[in-house]
Parts: C-alpha cells; structure tokens; sequence
C-alpha cells in the first residue's frame, strides 16, 4: 500500500506544539527526530528550552519519545538521557520496526502517536507508514551539508502542502 508523505500539519518549531493540541486528538505520545528536529546537527545535549518544554508535554499528558537514524554510536543515547526520555537510535526510518518498536514501549497505538520530525522521506513518509499523525518542522539548520539543500529542495511540494494544512 503507497502513501502520499504529506504531513498532517506544520509549525515552524518543536515549541509550537502544545499538549493540548495533541491530547485533544488523542495523542499520548510524540515520536520525536533529533537532529535538526530538536537540535541542530552535532548539537550534544538538549537546551533549556527543550527541557522545559518537554516537561511541559509531559505535564500535559504526552510522552516525548526520542526516534533517530543517527548512526553516530551513542549519540541519541546520551542526548535522550540528558533530556530524560527513552528512544530508540538507528530507527531506520522510514522503515515502520523503529515506530512500532516506541509504540510497544510505551503501551501505545498509532491512533495514540504522533512524530515530528524536519524530513519528508524519512519521519514523515515513515510516520504515515507507521499510521501515527506526522508532524513536520521547519529544519533548524541546512549549512555544512549540499545534499541536504537538494534533499529539501526535492520536499518543496510537499512542505508547501503541509504549510497549507496549517497547525493541529
């Protein structure tokens, strides 16, 4: 079965998406990417602003879950750690195992599952896979890497048709 990768909303950043948004469709759990998702790329550890704001997710009924391709050993580990969540590293996304894996983690469903994530052909397209709701940000940062102007410039359509679904 195909699915179009268009993302159920946009924002502009993590800290736009509130608990209340979630929780008001039945969202319990938020499968979050990590690099340029949360952080910039090579970003150690979570910011104050991210610790706050999971916390703030967590004290509106939803559980932040950290879900990474990252191949760099250790790396979503000790950040997931820093920010106080669980994860799973080297997801594979879109592949659907790492989504079902967070979801049997934590008792939910896709119904209950939400992932934001800054690429279409990986957290988004996997999260439509999965069945969860897909969330797309605005990348924190696109300099240091060309591939990464071309990967988003090939997203364009679809970043312009989440844009025009707005916020949950």
């Amino acid at each position: 079965m195909a699915f179009l990768p268009i993302p159920d909303a946009f924002y502009d950043n993590v800290f736009q998406i509130t608990a209340k948004a979630l929780t008001d469709r039945g969202i319990t759990l938020l499968l979050a990417d990590l690099d340029n998702t949360l952080v910039p790329y090579k970003t150690p550890l979570p910011s104050d602003e991210l610790i706050a704001w999971r916390k703030e997710l967590e004290a509106g009924g939803v559980k932040l879950f950290l879900l990474s391709n990252s191949r760099k050993p250790g790396r979503p580990k000790r950040f997931a750690d820093a920010l106080g969540i669980d994860f799973v590293g080297h997801a594979g996304k879109p592949k659907r195992s790492g989504f079902r894996k967070a979801m049997e983690r934590t008792g939910r469903t896709p119904a209950q599952t939400a992932i934001v994530g800054d690429q279409i052909f990986t957290d988004i397209l996997g999260g439509k896979r999965a069945g969860v709701t897909a969330l797309l940000v605005r990348p924190i940062r696109l300099a240091g890497n060309p591939g990464r102007y071309i990967r988003y410039w090939v997203e364009t359509p679809f970043r312009q048709a989440a844009k025009r679904r707005g916020t949950l």
